[in-house]
């Protein structure tokens, strides 16, 4: 494959603004970067790091200072039930995940204002206490299938509005699932989904396919392979690959799948496919080595 056929597209590369209440991001200028902030016990590669506010607070310092433009904030674990996670995430209240991410939302309103605060959660009571604390981006697993309301309070804020692909609620999210055509499947739900948010008074929309989330190894590859063709669809595109399951077969080939620890680097290297097909935001653990990898990219494809 040349390099020009790597490059961005014309129709990709296009002048491209998120507000995202009084912030305005620029994404036209290149991909930037979500830093991960679990509040959970059960997070895949975090969970039980950040659960005392002031910890949070340092790994949010940290995150900022390494490059990332936005702060995810997660009170819930998603992971999905198959045969790589097993039941899948344990349900978890509204209080709870309200009393986890309430004071770290706060906690970075005061002492961060030039970040970007995201809150992941499809459960429409939090997200309205997020944005009442100051949040600017909502990022629902969820799509959007069975509610709006949380995207009627985004919409009322200002808020940004990420809405992914998935399959099923949080404690029942199907790891794998068959397509006839992953990418028609999933740029069509996406579509749909976005209608819904546009309906529901959401300006500022986020497309993620959802890598991990209802797919198989090999329909998460081929998405990343084919992103330019979601990205026609007109919206910023979110993606989260850091250290999930495909990238752990990849690095093992036939064998066990490479653990969690060892899969920085071939989370970078679908990450560059990624932004190099069209992605805007990319949601990551690993901020500087992210931020760097974009940097010297974006340094080529722009000499």
């Amino acid at each position: 494959m040349s390099y020009n056929q790597l490059s961005r597209s014309e129709n990709i590369n296009v002048t491209m603004e998120l507000v995202c209440r009084e912030h305005h991001l620029n994404l036209s200028d290149g991909a930037v970067v979500m830093g991960i902030l679990n509040v959970t016990p059960d997070s895949f590669y975090d969970g039980g790091r950040y659960l005392n506010p002031s910890e949070a607070l340092q790994r949010v310092e940290v995150m900022l200072d390494e490059g990332a433009r936005i702060i995810d904030v997660g009170g819930a674990s998603s992971r999905p039930q198959g045969q790589v996670y097993g039941e899948g995430a344990a349900p978890v209240s509204t209080e709870r995940e309200i009393d986890r991410i309430l004071p770290v939302v706060k906690a970075i309103r005061q002492s961060f204002p030039e970040a970007i605060i995201s809150v992941d959660t499809f459960d429409a009571e939090v997200a309205t206490v997020a944005l009442k604390a100051g949040v600017h981006m909502i990022n629902d697993i969820s799509g959007l299938r069975e509610c709006v309301a949380s995207a009627q309070s985004a919409g009322r804020f200002g808020a940004a509005y990420v809405v992914m692909h998935s399959i099923k609620r949080r404690g029942s999210l199907v790891h794998e699932a068959t397509y006839d055509g992953v990418v028609a499947a999933v740029c069509q739900a996406l579509s749909d989904s976005a209608d819904r948010a546009r309906s529901a008074g959401v300006t500022g929309i986020v497309v993620d396919p959802g890598f991990g989330f209802g797919k198989g190894h090999a329909d998460n590859l081929h998405l990343i392979q084919h992103l330019d063709i979601l990205a026609e669809l007109g919206y910023p595109v979110l993606v989260g690959i850091s250290r999930k399951s495909t990238v752990g077969r990849v690095l093992s080939g036939d064998g066990e799948p490479a653990p969690v620890s060892d899969r920085l680097f071939g989370s970078l290297g679908m990450t560059a496919a990624a932004v190099l097909r069209g992605a805007n935001i990319i949601r990551t653990h690993d901020v500087r080595a992210t931020c760097e990898m974009i940097k010297g990219l974006e340094a080529v494809l722009h000499a």
